[in-house]
């Protein structure tokens, strides 16, 4: 693949490979075909390999001011068959002429620092794998209906890029719906103003919106194919829609939808076991999901029996599972690891490993999941992985190291060095500002006769709130009972007072004497849409229908959106904060300063005495905390932070800490491997 140098040096690749054509062509006329075989051999060469590690570097704004050449249009047509790609043939996959195993591993993009990006991939190179794969999440490129964003830590093309540069080729899944444990797996929440949406369907008002990003995404993506000269060798169709399998013909929407807009590599499937059977597209390779040895048997059997004598591959191997709050840690022991990869490609079969490397569920993007009750996801993706939350070696990356070394056939390259990581001083918030004295600073509330839901609220140009808080007020004259529907949890207060929470599990909260009119409010928290399962129509979040007091429902709703984005903290200059009082108000923003060495470096934030809320760094939204566990830190990356001093902003719903310590240990203590 050393197009990717051409692309480095545009004018005089340019210039050699048109003068290469000339020479092919005065020669040709003569009958002498040498110029011809080698050619070709410079072609398939190109192809079969990887770039190799170190190649000469260009920044990233350097780099996007280069001319994109699609290097297919100087190959002559009779040529072009030479450039195969990625093939199923018989029981193995075939790179052009050469058999290929798919050693690939999962690192999201926009779950990882940017600044971190390369780190990562050296770091999956060093492994022994050969194939990143990634997906690609609708809900973050495209916030609102029609305006999309690609860039900064969503820049998937310099992701793409930066991995053919490593020696890394590509798997892309673009969903639309990517699971990922993603909000609404991956969906973007305005889908839902529409009451009749049905996600994952042929239903008009979801095709039409997925056309349109896939104008946009796939515009972006065709030209990093293998075919042109990129390093994307396959592309995978949704994911898991077989557990799903609400429409027939939706599948074969989705590939036609992908082959329209120019795909043309390999096509795949993925499924676990409960969906395998009836997630089997014609025309489509179908890949497996799993964690056990004895699911493999799925492999040799039912894969055999719907597909015939086909490559195998297990797309997820899961090197570990994803936290809810509330719930232990989950944990998979190395030697189990390492024994089920040796398993499955003794097998025969090709792997990806989920995760390679998790990173973190950064702001409020995590999803969450609802079967027996509703549980959401932690801030953390570290999911016990191959690679730590921060890009440490774990005992899993030195076992399968040594097992994909012994396989590669040439030595690994070095593992890279572990980023340094640092405690700092505590820091102790100064300043303090309460929500109710906030609002005066949110602008004019929305007024309603009845509840609005989160993402039917008029904000954001018409595409309502994706993501964190919002805030209802309206005024009763009587006590009695409270019961609504309250997605996900709504602490409820009367005027100031909090007098308890409506969530899930508790529906009905009583409110106590009141003399007069008197306000009531209730805070509710958007904690994360279920990413998995059939419920996933029904997520929208705030108030859901009416709020009843007493069996009368409640009207005349002032409603304030907190959606926590960087312009939401713009309204709060440094004379809205007061001096932090003994007995603050809750829920309250806290405001300190976090002081750092002159070369700042990744470090955990540990939030002993707070209870629940959310953390900023120099306007970073580094996540949810919460007390419940099983995530005790937030992960603040170096990158993020400035030498000297750095702005720390603390939303708490309930109880404030003295200060916000700061540690060089993750947050779960995971055993590192020393190389």
């Amino acid at each position: 693949m050393s197009t990717w140098s051409f692309r480095r040096r545009p004018g005089r690749t340019l210039g050699l490979l048109l003068l290469v054509l000339l020479s092919f062509l005065v020669l040709r006329s003569t009958g002498v075909f040498m110029l011809s075989i080698v050619f070709v051999l410079f072609l398939t060469a190109s192809a079969c390999s990887p770039p190799a590690a170190g190649s000469s570097s260009v920044s990233d704004s350097e780099e996007r001011l280069l001319p994109r050449l699609d290097w297919s249009t100087l190959i002559p047509p009779w040529l072009r068959h030479q450039r195969l790609g990625l093939q199923a043939k018989n029981q193995n996959f075939m790179l052009e002429d050469t058999t290929f195993w798919i050693f690939g591993g999962s690192i999201h993009y926009f779950r990882v620092p940017r600044e971190y990006w390369r780190d990562r991939l050296l770091k999956m190179k060093a492994c022994g794998l050969n194939t990143l794969t990634t997906y690609v999440p609708w809900n973050l490129h495209e916030p609102e209906r029609g305006r999309f964003d690609f860039s900064g830590n969503l820049d998937l093309e310099a992701f793409i890029l930066l991995a053919a540069e490593i020696g890394l080729w590509v798997i892309l899944r673009p969903g639309p719906y990517i699971c990922a444990e993603i909000d609404l797996g991956g969906l973007p929440s305005w889908l839902l103003q529409d009451p009749s949406m049905k996600l994952r369907t042929t239903y008009k008002g979801f095709t039409e919106a997925v056309d349109l990003y896939f104008d946009h995404l796939m515009s972006r993506v065709v030209p990093l194919q293998y075919k042109h000269g990129g390093p994307i060798i396959a592309v995978q169709l949704e994911n898991e829609y077989g557990s799903y399998n609400r429409d027939p013909v939706y599948m074969p929407y989705i590939k036609k939808a992908l082959e329209d807009r120019g795909i043309i590599e390999l096509l795949l499937t993925s499924d676990n076991k409960d969906g395998l059977q009836k997630g089997v597209v014609h025309g489509v390779l179908a890949t497996i999901n799993l964690q056990s040895q004895q699911e493999l048997q799925l492999l040799t059997t039912f894969l055999l029996s719907v597909q015939g004598n086909q490559p195998k591959m297990v797309m997820e191997y899961w090197t570990g599972w994803f936290d809810s709050w509330g719930s232990p840690h989950n944990i998979l022991d190395s030697s189990e690891v390492l024994e089920t990869v040796s398993a499955i490609v003794n097998a025969g079969s090709s792997i990806n490993l989920y995760m390679f490397h998790g990173g973190t569920n950064f702001g409020f993007i995590n999803g969450a999941m609802h079967f027996s009750e509703y549980k959401s996801d932690v801030t953390s993706y570290d999911y016990d992985a191959v690679l730590t939350e921060a890009g440490d070696y774990t005992a899993k990356y030195g076992k399968l190291r040594d097992f994909f070394g012994s396989r590669s056939g040439a030595p690994l390259p070095p593992p890279p060095d572990l980023l340094p990581k640092m405690a700092y001083e505590p820091m102790a918030p100064s300043f303090y500002l309460s929500l109710w004295d906030a609002l005066k600073y949110m602008g004019k509330p929305i007024k309603s006769e009845k509840p609005i839901n989160m993402e039917n609220l008029p904000v954001n140009d018409g595409n309502g709130q994706a993501f964190g808080y919002i805030l209802y007020e309206t005024t009763i004259a009587s006590s009695g009972v409270l019961h609504g529907h309250v997605r996900d949890r709504g602490q409820v207060f009367v005027n100031t007072v909090s007098i308890g929470f409506l969530d899930y599990k508790t529906t009905k909260i009583v409110i106590p004497l009141i003399q007069g009119y008197t306000m009531l409010r209730i805070l509710v928290e958007n904690r994360g849409r279920v990413n998995y399962g059939n419920n996933i129509d029904d997520q929208r979040k705030g108030l859901i229908g009416n709020l009843y007091l007493n069996n009368s429902p409640l009207k005349n709703f002032r409603i304030y959106s907190l959606d926590m984005k960087k312009s939401f903290f713009q309204r709060f200059t440094t004379d809205k904060w007061s001096t932090l009082p003994e007995a603050p108000t809750f829920p309250a923003f806290f405001l300190g300063v976090l002081s750092v060495v002159p070369s700042p470096s990744d470090t955990f934030l540990k939030l002993e005495g707070w209870e629940k809320g959310v953390l900023f760094v120099n306007g970073q939204n580094l996540g949810r905390y919460w007390n419940v566990g099983p995530q005790e830190t937030l992960y603040l990356p170096g990158v993020w932070l400035n030498p000297g001093d750095n702005q720390v902003i603390i939303f708490e719903e309930t109880m404030a800490g003295p200060v916000v310590q700061s540690t060089d240990i993750p947050h779960l203590g995971r055993n590192q491997y020393i190389h």
